[in-house]
């Protein structure tokens, strides 16, 4: 009920902005979507399970979110954005057992009724360096929906403020974003190895400064990092906690078809458990706890390549490499130390389906050795723990394909994803998994 009153509210609000704002820039805007997706998964071979592995057993489940996007313009570049946002459903055995988890919509709550929260609430400010003239990039530095209409300067400097995903600004790429429109699977839209300072539901508090000089972007970032693992609560002590990101963009064209390349670091600072000491505290006769060995001052740091390009009318490319030190425990996205991904997107416009697209990716995870080791010890992290493991690389498959019916605003999309070596335990799987997903956007 509170779904379905948050949808027609919505959509009562959008019919009556569109009615009164008009001017082709405008004051204020309003969009919503609603995406549903729908999981099955088969039986799989699997000789032993523990707390947090992916059930062997046949599984269905499904998630449902609803966002309201409402932004209204203070000033000359000055704007405001509030993102309320409902979100239900489980992902595939509580989220657990994958670092390639398979539904990018949702979260590890242990909840799974519909709850009302605010994603995202912040201020954006761009001052325009030289003369105003269209931005000639692709570059998005916030949620596409979230966009005034006009012109953006060629040329800027931008600050944001408040509460929003890292993901909006940061790791963009054209191909791989997306899981209410593009990819579903977590190591898809995003880079895996960067743990990004988010809560459970993927926002934070930040401050952010974007300088774009023509076809190039520089980027950096101060956040506030959640309290525990995994935590819905924000530690805004930044003497305790805090996260950097720093990244490059470059665009450009090859024979008149656009690229891009993006290089990210980041670096983590919190209450962090150490994989080796946890091991060590155990000794030969007890599980190890990285929770027990916490401490202040522990740090994460890493890195992230990421490249798109489209290479003919119809078809784009995309490649994401990263890695993190991997000493200490994950902190916010998901248990991936090393990755590589690498995928295809080809638009329907030749079979003359041109709101249509399908997706080819697949991406590798790995770990570092003694986060290994750490989980073959019996150790548990806030995803992943078999109770043991014969380590291999996680990989997962994904292909979809996206129809939108006629000329209207709603997407359906069948999706299949195939993942070898589950939480990076060859003794399991493989997992197939099928999706169906329903997107709408106003």
């Amino acid at each position: 009920m509170r779904f379905l009153l948050f949808v027609a509210v919505a959509c009562l609000l959008i019919n009556t902005v569109h009615a009164q704002d008009t001017t082709a820039q405008q004051r204020y805007n309003l969009h919503f979507q609603t995406t549903y997706i729908y999981q099955y998964k088969p039986a799989f071979s699997a000789p032993y399970s523990g707390a947090n592995s992916l059930l062997p057993k046949e599984e269905k489940d499904n998630s449902i979110t609803a966002t309201l996007f409402f932004g209204v313009r203070l000033w000359k570049g000055a704007e405001i954005y509030i993102n309320p946002e409902i979100a239900g459903g489980s992902g595939l055995s509580g989220a657990f057992g994958l670092a390639a988890s398979t539904n990018g919509e949702t979260f590890r709550v242990g909840d799974p009724a519909p709850t009302l929260y605010l994603g995202r609430g912040y201020f954006k400010q761009t001052i325009a360096l030289g003369h105003d003239s269209t931005s000639i990039t692709d570059v998005r530095v916030d949620d596409q929906q979230n966009q005034m209409a006009g012109k953006e300067p060629q040329n800027y400097i931008r600050f944001l403020l408040g509460k929003y995903s890292l993901g909006d600004v940061f790791d963009v790429n054209t191909y791989s974003n997306s899981p209410r429109s593009q990819f579903i699977n977590w190591a898809l839209m995003n880079n895996a190895a960067w743990d990004y300072a988010a809560n459970t539901r993927g926002y934070t508090y930040a401050f952010t400064t974007v300088l774009k000089l023509n076809n190039m972007s520089y980027k950096a970032n101060l956040a506030m990092l959640p309290k525990v693992a995994n935590g819905e609560d924000i530690n805004t002590d930044l003497g305790q906690e805090y996260a950097i990101d720093a990244e490059v963009d470059r665009y450009y064209n090859i024979h008149n078809l656009p690229g891009n390349w993006r290089i990210l670091g980041y670096y983590n600072n919190a209450d962090m458990g150490n994989y080796k000491k946890a091991m060590q505290d155990a000794g030969s006769t007890t599980v190890p706890d990285v929770i027990a060995t916490r401490q202040y001052g522990r740090t994460k740091t890493g890195f992230g390549i990421n490249v798109d390009q489209q290479v003919s009318a119809n078809t784009g490319v995309f490649a994401r490499l990263g890695w993190s030190d991997g000493q200490n425990e994950t902190w916010c996205f998901t248990e991936a130390d090393q990755t590589v991904s690498a995928g295809v997107n080809i638009n329907g416009k030749g079979w003359k389906r041109g709101d249509d697209n399908v997706g080819f990716a697949v991406v590798v995870n790995g770990l570092s050795q003694n986060h290994k080791n750490y989980l073959a010890d019996g150790g548990l992290g806030f995803q992943l723990g078999d109770g043991k493991l014969n380590y291999s690389n996680e990989t997962a498959a994904e292909l979809y394909y996206s129809f939108k019916p006629l000329s209207s605003g709603i997407w359906l999309t069948g999706d299949y994803q195939f993942v070898l070596n589950p939480g990076y335990n060859s003794d399991r799987g493989p997992v197939n998994v099928f999706s169906f997903r329903v997107h709408v956007e106003l």
